[in-house]
């Protein structure tokens, strides 16, 4: 499976703090069910959502900029 930052992220920092996944999804108001799927890298995921659990860790999701190339 292909590695997922943010999935990696939530994971480590909910287990840093010492959070159950049931803890960490009261705590940002989302359901257990959304907690499971965003550690476990799930891609269709609602950013404003994400952005909820995210906001507990002091990250949000944004644009950032690629490297393009210039042709």
């Amino acid at each position: 499976m292909k590695k997922n930052p943010i999935a990696d992220l939530v994971k480590e920092k909910r287990r840093s703090a010492g959070l159950t996944q049931h803890q960490l999804a009261a705590k940002a108001g989302v359901g257990l069910r959304f907690i499971r799927d965003l550690e476990q890298g799930k891609a269709s995921l609602r950013t404003d959502t994400i952005n909820k659990v995210l906001f507990l860790f002091g990250k949000c999701l944004g644009p950032i900029d690629l490297p393009r190339d210039e042709a």
